[in-house]
């Protein structure tokens, strides 16, 4: 019986250390720096139980372009297939949480915003201005975190049929939405500009959701949900709710 059970030494551990950070790095399209602490007693490893998995990355850039300056996963009480663990891999037998902390800055999500990714998808839509479809084209979007809890955008647009070129800029006050999957963009204040283009305008704020749209942010079998935001000059911090199906492993 004894010779069946497998054997997880602190070598094991390492090794499924490396095994994460391996699944989390193939997720990814760049990292910067990566760090996987599985803490587990042989014992209860052999038994099936994890005390804990933490997280710390650093410049983990995700599909589209979107950068991540910092995060930080904590997942604990994790029950786990002991015989994938002897081979070095992490199998959840049930679902787990954890919590995280998510940091954006003012450059990542300006990086974001001129990405081919968002200009298809802002060019992919027709917008009604004037009472024509028209087909938006940027040119150059700037989002900057002024701090005062405000986030503020001012951009270039081309309508592609008209050839026409407006300005926009306005400010606002993100919120978390009910599902705390997102940010929802609250008392917009428009910009000194002479016309504003409620329609314009209004794809430019659904273009800001979606860009801060936590889903994003999700790797495969982690799903994360927004309990608190700091907006700070500069910089966003997200405190999330992490529900744990799986954890990536190679």
């Amino acid at each position: 019986m004894s010779s069946r059970t497998p054997k997880i030494s602190k070598t094991g551990e390492q090794a499924l250390n490396k095994a994460v950070e391996m699944g989390l790095s193939s997720q990814l399209d760049e990292v910067e720096n990566l760090d996987v602490n599985v803490k587990a007693e042989p014992l209860n490893l052999v038994q099936g139980q994890v005390e804990a998995v933490s997280i710390d990355g650093e410049g983990l850039v995700m599909q589209q372009e979107l950068r991540m300056e910092k995060i930080e996963m904590e997942i604990s009480s994790v029950a786990i297939n002991p015989l994938s663990a002897a081979f070095g891999k992490i199998e959840l037998t049930k679902p787990t949480q954890g919590r995280a902390l998510v940091v954006l800055t003012e450059e990542d999500i300006n990086r974001a915003f001129n990405s081919e990714y968002i200009r298809s998808q802002l060019q992919s839509q027709k917008i009604r201005v004037d009472g024509q479809l028209m087909t938006v084209v940027p040119q150059k979007v700037e989002f900057r975190l002024p701090g005062d809890g405000k986030v503020a955008l001012s951009a270039t647009l081309v309508l592609k049929e008209s050839n026409e070129t407006h300005k926009i800029s306005f400010s606002a006050v993100p919120r978390v939405s009910e599902n705390g999957e997102t940010l929802t963009l609250e008392n917009v204040e428009y910009g000194d500009s002479q016309e504003v283009s409620l329609e314009l305008t209004k794809a430019l704020v659904d273009a800001t959701s979606q860009i801060l749209n936590l889903k994003n942010f999700n790797l495969e079998g982690i799903y994360l949900k927004i309990k608190r935001l700091e907006v700070e000059a500069g910089k966003l911090i997200l405190q999330a709710e992490a529900e744990v199906e799986q954890i990536p492993s190679a």
